[in-house]
């Protein structure tokens, strides 16, 4: 598969397309499941993805190669052990270089429970962010969730005022034919094994993203 970035015994990871969910929704269609019998690499059982990426985000997914693997993984996850760094493109952007947001997050109604908003009574959620640089009303940003939530670095960059370019949902975009939401799960660093060094695998950037992560002074 030429997605795969990495495999060893017990973890796989890959690159990840926008617009591939990772999980069978209610609307059926093309998933990341279906593909997963190609990654078995001679096991007798399918990989299984380790944490989530929204639909529409790019880039590193983790996936555990057997149910100890997975369990390990888990761990780490839990634990927030997996360094996980993202590429955003937002519209206007932050005056300062660097800073934290901590704000709560709870979902906006029952009945659309990935559907996130700002809520003082929500779980704690804290990113951290860094300008990789800036073009005309835009900045490349280097975002580091230490919380997991559901779209967390979303739903943090709108209430910040720099909303992610290509966001239908919390940002300007329309909701068809925009130019694709620009927020790439650029790098994973996880210590998996205890008396080696932590694995670090990066994934390029999508093609819908390059003209602009270059415009910022980014390199693809």
């Amino acid at each position: 598969m030429s997605r795969l970035l990495y495999r060893d015994a017990l973890m796989l990871v890959i690159d990840k397309p926008a617009g591939l969910p990772v999980h069978p929704g209610p609307k059926g269609g093309e998933t990341l499941f279906q593909h997963l019998d190609a990654l078995r690499f001679g096991l007798p059982r399918r990989p299984e993805a380790a944490h989530r990426l929204d639909k529409d985000t790019s880039g590193c997914l983790i996936l555990g190669r057997h149910p100890k693997a997975i369990a390990r993984l888990n761990e780490l996850f839990r634990n927030n052990e997996v360094d996980k760094v993202y590429w955003a493109v937002v519209e206007g952007g932050p005056h300062e270089d660097e800073g934290e947001i901590d704000l709560p997050l709870a979902p906006k109604s029952p009945d659309r429970g990935w559907w996130m908003k700002v809520d003082p009574k929500g779980q704690p959620s804290l990113t951290k962010w860094r300008v990789l640089g800036r073009a005309e009303g835009l900045a490349l940003l280097e975002l580091r969730p230490v919380t997991g939530r559901t779209h967390q670095l979303r739903v943090h960059c709108a209430a910040m005022n720099f909303p992610i370019l290509g966001d239908p949902i919390y940002g300007t975009a329309p909701r068809f034919h925009g130019p694709g939401l620009h927020l790439h799960a650029r790098s994973v660093t996880v210590p998996l094994y205890p008396k080696k060094e932590p694995i670090s695998v990066e994934a390029p950037v999508p093609e819908h993203m390059r003209e602009r992560v270059k415009a910022c002074g980014g390199a693809a």
